[in-house]
């Protein structure tokens, strides 16, 4: 198989915020449809689409009661051939939300699952008797709060559910399972889409064992002790390659929470047959605080610059995803740059980092606009179920509403969700409706209207990069090396081929900083790739660096 996904730029598409073709106030495909000719004009090769299919939505999608199902908010599933077929038409290619560690409480087989322990689906789902006493059989909690396991009367058993007691987890010990799993994945591959992005991927396979936790361990997460990476999971995935990905060209990205650039090297090395690549967290951890992501704790250069090096050096075999956000983190330039004075700057300059680097880069929707978090004045405005919790988590535990409110600004995930900002009028240009979340206060200037009237902007930029990565062959297949690891400003690094180097330079300081070249690079100018402001500096052993500067230069060898 081609490994065209190496080559590609992948856009993220939530659905729900994107573009509302019909007025209801909830995106649909038709509205993807709408704006694929902007989608071709930045350049991007893969849409990635968040859950489409059959939901009550308790997750945002990501309690899916249907797998054959279109979600009706969204369009029909001729709605959603058009779309494919349009998107197809430009050479852009569609991937899915696989979401099968866990269903809804909704779906037909839970429903079945739960009525007594000798239906055909009894053993579809993860069911445990309770201790003794009666209470559950670990001391797991859940993501979105409370125990991870709930009691059902019927079955005297406790199910287990690592996300809201909504997402009862599949059984992957059971081949029933795997066998409808493969079944539908198929269909969905047969209908024309190019690959997955597997949600939780990481937490199929639990220790038959069960253990508690350990006490140090956070609560929320206490199911990590038994679910995550555990002994069969690249057993499984090895099935699913042999029986279904390998018979496809496409492409495979796994979501794997708990997950260490050891571990994802079983997972993305390609003589294993597993996934493609992973999305990692390491980087995602970096300011957290006693409440996890919801805190006001500031990232530290160095531990950024050591994350992103070691999956570079580790997965050189494998195939990085590059990210800094998604629909389940704050905005990047929020939480990586600056969001004040220098928001177009830093967005160009955080760009510029990722897409440098070795892997596939994702944009998530809104981010080549530079988008930042979202200013709600009310909680009433959040929507998110992770949210909810926490400010009620924080208000319990005694601590200030303003730093709640802070800690929510900075982390929630609704500041990615709210819906795409296509221009400064009141409704954003999304939706003749009522949204299905509040817009942010920001798109009246921060949109893609006024993006692309702006030769300058966040936008062209990115257009940029992407179009760099066409012709620019060390992009894709160059080395990374650290440069310059103590530096306390500069993010610097590498790429190299028999015939090409890239040196990149970017700054994360709020004033200007001197950046001393490699010596390997003292003696031969190299060719000004990209650079976030205008330059026609000599080529020097110190470059003097602008607030949030980016630079790319080209040596040919």
């Amino acid at each position: 198989m081609s490994k065209w996904w190496q080559e590609s730029v992948v856009y993220q598409i939530y659905p729900q915020s994107f573009k509302d073709s019909n007025g209801d106030g909830i995106g649909d495909f038709r509205g993807i449809m709408e704006k694929l000719p902007y989608l071709e004009e930045l350049g991007v090769d893969v849409l990635w689409l968040n859950p489409i299919f059959q939901s009550p939505l308790v997750d945002n999608g990501y309690d899916i009661s249907d797998y054959y199902a279109i979600n009706p908010m969204y369009g029909t599933l001729a709605d959603f051939k058009a779309l494919l077929a349009a998107a197809h038409e430009k050479k852009i290619r569609i991937i899915l939300d696989l979401v099968v560690n866990h269903t809804s409480d909704q779906h037909d087989w839970f429903q079945a699952s739960k009525k007594d322990r000798t239906n055909p689906f009894a053993d579809f789902y993860i069911w445990k008797d309770p201790q003794a006493d009666g209470t559950p059989p670990t001391n797991w909690g859940s993501t979105f709060g409370g125990p991870a396991w709930e009691y059902v009367p019927e079955r005297g058993q406790y199910y287990l559910h690592c996300f809201a007691k909504e997402q009862p987890d599949l059984n992957w010990e059971n081949p029933e399972v795997r066998a409808k799993i493969y079944e539908m994945m198929g269909y969905w591959f047969e209908l024309g889409i190019d690959g997955f992005r597997m949600d939780v991927i990481s937490l199929i396979s639990k220790r038959p064992d069960y253990p508690d936790a350990p006490a140090t361990m956070p609560y929320t997460k206490a199911y990590y002790a038994g679910a995550s990476n555990g002994p069969r999971v690249h057993e499984f995935l090895h099935e699913m390659h042999e029986l279904v990905l390998s018979c496809y060209d496409v492409m495979t990205v796994g979501e794997t929470p708990n997950t260490d650039s050891t571990q994802a090297q079983l997972y993305t090395f390609p003589e294993r047959e597993e996934l493609d690549m992973v999305f990692h967290f390491d980087h995602m951890h970096l300011d957290y605080g006693k409440y996890g992501k919801f805190s006001d704790i500031r990232f530290k250069l160095s531990d950024l610059r050591s994350v992103m090096t070691e999956w570079q050096e580790k997965l050189a075999q494998g195939w990085n995803s590059l990210y800094w956000s998604n629909h389940d983190q704050p905005r990047a330039v929020t939480r990586f740059g600056d969001e004040g004075r220098y928001r177009e700057t830093s967005a160009k300059m955080l760009a510029t980092l990722l897409h440098l680097m070795k892997g596939t880069p994702y944009i998530f929707q809104g981010e080549e606009l530079g988008m930042k978090n979202v200013p709600f004045t009310s909680m009433t405005d959040y929507q998110d179920i992770e949210t909810r919790y926490v400010y009620e988590e924080m208000q319990a535990a005694g601590e200030a509403e303003a730093d709640i409110r802070r800690a929510v600004y900075l982390k929630s995930r609704d500041n990615a969700r709210t819906p795409m900002p296509w221009n400064g009028a009141a409704d954003s240009g999304f939706s003749t409706g009522t949204p299905w979340i509040a817009y942010s206060p920001d798109n009246r200037t921060i949109n893609a209207e006024a993006n692309l009237a702006d030769p300058d902007s966040v936008f062209y930029y990115y257009q940029k990069l992407i179009r760099l990565r066409k012709s620019c062959p060390v992009i894709v297949s160059g080395s990374y090396r650290l440069c310059a690891p103590t530096d306390s400003a500069v993010f610097s690094y590498i790429r190299e081929t028999a015939e090409q180097r890239l040196l990149v330079i970017c700054s994360f300081a709020s004033d200007k900083v001197n950046f001393t070249v490699p010596e390997e690079f003292r003696n031969v100018a190299g060719e000004l790739l990209i650079g976030n402001y205008p330059s026609d500096d000599e080529w020097e052993a110190t470059l003097r660096l602008a607030p949030y500067e980016a630079r790319v230069y080209l040596f040919s060898k």
